[in-house]
């Protein structure tokens, strides 16, 4: 049957007329005003004003996912930004500004702007979503112009300083000042250039010898330390990090004074990955607000490092089988069982032969590059060839330099692993008596958690390396709603990482209770079918069922109960006291390589990090187990170190045979 032509239009057939764009009406009208206004100056100022170059901002996508910026052309250069509430002057330079700030421009702060939108509104401009309506909005009346006008012209005078109460590193910012729409309101935030911002940077190849890393000496406070700067020694724009306007990192930063057991500081924003927008959530948690507030940002920006790739590089492309000689095998790292592969259809099962984006990183054990797959190294970055797993932040670390961030990062892995051994395992560990733990918080921590009606305990959890792992457990002694809450740490000092561990069991102990019974009836179905286990919380709240608790009892019934200097008698024995940190960071190389791992470590720092003296890296230790959120994807449950791990670690005579495996879901949170 022959295929029905389609009519095509004949040249006297006029051309339907162009359907109006959101805000373009009122961007013409601001633009004419201001235009005008420039040109009534007298000409000595004006030769020192430049003319305002107004575009529309919300009625396009700037990120570069959606349909076609109109506006991409004028955006970088533009210096007023209309959109449906508020008008943006900017960005502008402070006097006393460094020159190198200079590189944030109009597109940085669209990109900026656009994240820190809802959900509703991104998904609109991000996925070709036709934007209609508004066509008349907003109105742009003559007090508008007027304030506009006003703050455009105060912000390019000369002695526009920044204020002085602000932070070092936000006063030497670009600045956007947001003139609100109905108030006439105005307000000022700092901007941070942004690293993916295709005006100002041009990407380069990712290669092999910019992936070696030279590890600069770490001098140490003292022996017994391992931050080698003070958590307020760092240059952070706190301003430019979260504000409304064009935070990096979200629009507000909050605290919850309901907290009776820490001080909690917390912030959000949406992220853009391969499974959608997901809400990426950072905190600190800390027994003084000021702590967990700088404590929370620097979590941020390991985040905002680890979702995507932001060093101005682009990957490798290639198959596993092509790059073979050069690639960490994906497969050494877990994967999920094959009815996972068969019936989730959000992954795929890894096919060497396919086509994927790589990253390049280091490895310690060997010394030399390593490509590595960008999902394992940024779990948010993905395309769909390369869906065979979920990533998360494990192994994912912040420090002063290198050194410090891989030697947290590697902690972070052995951690999860030990706990992941020690619940799949049902292995009998022993307990600290929390007593003996010299430092008062931990005293006083426990305390807390009494009054909250949990008792707390905490667990000796090495698993092979000798370097601390401890977890914590509160237990509510009625075992109502809440009934256990669990959380991890390891370091080099013992006693700062008991109080690490409770530190985090404490920030759960408040909100446990009211979330079981907000979810009852959906944790109930859980704890019937743990398929229903898909997602982070999940996996922390379902042991708050008082019906759940019996999976605890392993841990409640240790080999025995130690002060805490007998606990860790060995390690000390061994423990590195030298005054660089890159010997404590050789001697758990050292441990992994031992026991048959590669240590691999990928710069994830970002520019923002960098000016603030950070480092942000991206370890993988393969074989050790990963952790993993939902139930139905747990690479941990089909890998070889799951059987071995606890008779490598004496702490079983044999290997973990299949029907003794805990085939419940882990409590981490």
């Amino acid at each position: 049957m022959p295929a029905t032509p389609v009519p095509t239009a004949t040249a006297s057939a006029p051309a339907p007329p162009a359907a109006p764009r959101p805000l373009d009406a009122a961007r013409d009208r601001l633009q004419a005003a201001l235009t005008a206004r420039h040109a009534a100056l007298p000409a000595a100022e004006r030769a020192l004003l430049p003319a305002p170059s107004v575009v529309p901002l919300g009625a396009a996508d700037t990120l570069g996912t959606g349909a076609p910026d109109p506006y991409a052309a004028e955006r970088p250069a533009a210096t007023v930004h209309l959109t449906s509430r508020a008008v943006l002057t900017g960005p502008w330079l402070p006097d006393g500004a460094r020159p190198e700030s200079a590189g944030a421009c109009g597109q940085c702060l669209g990109m900026r702007w656009q994240r820190l939108r809802g959900r509703t509104e991104r998904e609109a401009l991000e996925r070709r979503h036709v934007p209609h309506g508004a066509t008349g909005w907003p109105v742009v009346t003559d007090w508008v112009t007027d304030a506009v006008w006003a703050a455009y012209r105060a912000v390019h005078r000369p002695g526009r300083a920044a204020p002085a109460a602000e932070e070092p590193a936000d006063r030497a910012l670009p600045r956007v000042t947001r003139t609100d729409l109905v108030t006439l309101a105005t307000a000022t935030f700092p901007l941070l250039p942004d690293p993916l911002c295709p005006a100002c940077v041009t990407p380069r190849p990712d290669t092999a010898p910019a992936a070696r890393l030279a590890l600069e000496p770490a001098p140490k406070p003292d022996p017994g330390t391992y931050r080698v700067r003070p958590l307020g020694a760092y240059a952070l724009p706190v301003a430019a990090l979260a504000n409304p306007v064009c935070g990096a990192l979200g629009s507000d930063t909050w605290i919850n004074p309901a907290s009776t057991t820490t001080a909690p500081v917390a912030g959000t924003h949406f992220v853009r990955g391969y499974a959608g927008l997901t809400d990426v959530t950072w905190s600190g948690q800390a027994n003084r607000t000021a702590t967990s507030r700088r404590l929370a940002f620097l979590e941020g920006l390991e985040r905002y490092a680890g979702t995507h790739r932001r060093r101005g590089t682009t990957p490798v492309l290639g198959s596993y089988h092509e790059l073979a000689a050069d690639a960490l095998d994906p497969r050494t790292c877990g994967l999920y069982a094959p009815e996972t592969y068969a019936n989730d259809p959000l992954v795929s099962p890894f096919d060497p032969d396919r086509e994927i984006p790589w990253v390049w990183g280091h490895s310690l054990r060997d010394e030399r590059p390593v490509l590595v797959p960008a999902r394992l190294a940024h779990y948010s970055a993905g395309v769909e060839a390369d869906n065979f797993v979920f990533e998360c932040s494990n192994g994912c670390a912040t420090g002063s330099g290198l050194a410090e961030a891989i030697l947290f990062g590697l902690l972070e892995r052995v951690e999860r692993d030990a706990f992941l051994l020690a619940w799949y395992g049902r292995a009998r560990l022993t307990e600290i008596d929390l007593a003996t733990v010299a430092d008062p918080e931990v005293r006083a921590m426990t305390d807390r958690a009494a009054l909250h009606g949990y008792d707390i305990h905490a667990y000796d959890t090495r698993m092979g390396p000798p370097v601390p792992v401890v977890t914590a457990l509160a237990v509510r002694r009625d075992g109502g709603p809440g009934t256990l809450a669990f959380a991890a740490a390891a370091g080099f000092d013992p006693a700062e990482t008991v109080s690490s561990a409770l530190s985090e069991v404490l920030t759960y102990i408040p909100h446990l209770p009211y979330q079981v019974t907000e979810r009852r009836a959906e944790l109930t179905a859980m704890a019937a079918d743990y398929t229903l286990v898909r997602d982070l919380k999940d996996h922390a709240q379902l042991y708050g069922l008082p019906e759940m608790a019996h999976h605890a009892a392993p841990f409640l019934d240790p080999l025995e109960r130690l002060p805490l200097a007998d606990a860790f008698a060995d390690w000390t024995a061994v423990r590195p006291r030298t005054g660089d940190l890159r010997d404590d960071l050789a001697l758990l190389t050292g441990v992994l390589a031992d026991g048959g791992h590669d240590v691999i470590a990928v710069d994830q720092t970002t520019p923002e990090q960098a000016r603030a003296g950070l480092s942000t890296v991206a370890t993988a230790v393969p074989g050790l187990l990963p952790i993993d959120f939902g139930w139905t994807r747990q690479r941990a449950l089909t890998m070889e170190r799951l059987r071995t791990g606890l008779r490598t670690a004496g702490r079983r005579p044999d290997d973990l045979p299949a029907d003794a495996v805990h085939l419940a879901p882990h409590p981490f949170p």
